[in-house]
């Protein structure tokens, strides 16, 4: 596994792996990631993974006997980076996202079918059978950045972006597809929204989805995304 190692401020290390958006860098990072935190080193903050980079946090407090800490924690990745194997496998979660499609809260569907040159209904059918993972979280708690798009339906981002994008709400930019986490402005196509919510404090765990899983899209109609709510 070629991958490169720098500090990012005085208590993190940037990891980065072979720079491209492809299962085989997504299965590294997430092997390595898996490797530190099976660890448990007692200095480890949090690993946050990227497309093609990990961002490994530490408690310089912890490391201060160390003559150089950073050095040290640097050591440490080196060896667990050793233990992952190129094109390893890594376990995912398959998380199953319910959507009503169109209408007022998919205000941007019919705009992605024009620049497809496809039905409505077939955007919509081509955005629930793709092979899709969750390839990092990032621009807003929860927010996941989904690869496998069907290329077909990609669109590009709105010229002038809305000043609020409700919770919920599913987009295509570019190849991508993604749910805003919460309300935010943005540039994403809207094409649908989810009653799931993929940020909330109140759960165990507040974030619905982790880079890594697998997401399976189904429709749903307004009748029962109202219903969802309450």
């Amino acid at each position: 596994m070629n991958v490169t190692y720098h500090p990012l401020g005085d208590q993190a290390v940037l990891i980065h792996f072979k720079q491209e958006v492809s299962s085989e860098v997504l299965a590294e990072v997430q092997c390595l990631k898996n490797e530190i935190q099976q660890a448990q080193p007692d200095w480890l903050y949090e690993a946050v993974p990227g497309y093609a980079s990990l961002t490994v946090h530490y408690n310089l407090t912890q490391l201060l006997q160390k003559e150089d800490p950073y050095a040290y924690v640097v050591s440490f990745l080196k060896e667990k980076a050793a233990g992952v194997k190129t094109g390893g496998n890594f376990k995912q979660r398959t998380v199953k996202i319910p959507v009503c499609y169109g209408g007022d809260l998919g205000p941007d569907l019919e705009e992605v079918a024009k620049h497809a040159g496809v039905s409505t209904d077939e955007v919509i059918k081509r955005h629930q059978n793709a092979d899709y993972t969750v390839y990092m979280l990032g621009f807003a708690p929860g927010f996941p950045y989904i690869g496998g798009l069907d290329p077909t339906i990609a669109a590009p981002r709105k010229d002038n972006p809305r000043t609020a994008i409700p919770a919920g709400s599913v987009g295509i930019a570019g190849k991508q597809t993604g749910v805003y986490s919460i309300e935010t402005p943005g540039g994403w196509q809207i094409i649908g929204r989810t009653p799931e919510k993929l940020f909330d404090l109140t759960r165990d765990e507040s974030f619905l989805l982790r880079a890594g899983d697998r997401i399976e899209f189904y429709a749903i109609t307004e009748k029962e995304f109202e219903e969802w709510q309450t």
